[in-house]
């Protein structure tokens, strides 16, 4: 399988919306976790360590897979991201 990075931003509101949502989120993300097809996740803090975004460094089929497993994320559909993206990507290190 390919890899794939969905990256998210917050939108205003952000982290009132994330804590709400927070573990439906989480809860999305384990049949993923479970057949180890997760490489990282976790949110992208500003300088005073709070959440503005996040990021998700998965496996999938394909990229239109990966866009459907980003598009069912509460994150997205509830709003807490502003915008997001999801790319290809590959591992260059460690080697």
């Amino acid at each position: 399988m390919a890899l794939y990075v969905v990256i998210g931003y917050d939108g205003e509101q952000g982290l009132e919306r994330r804590k709400r949502w927070r573990e439906d989120h989480l809860r999305g993300l384990e049949p993923l976790a479970a057949a180890r097809r997760i490489r990282h996740a976790g949110p992208l803090l500003d300088p005073a360590g709070q959440p503005i975004g996040s990021l998700i460094l998965f496996e999938a089929p394909s990229l239109d897979d990966a866009r459907s497993l980003a598009a069912a994320d509460p994150y997205v559909m509830h709003g807490v991201f502003e915008r997001y993206e999801v790319r290809e990507t590959k591992v260059v290190f460690p080697r």
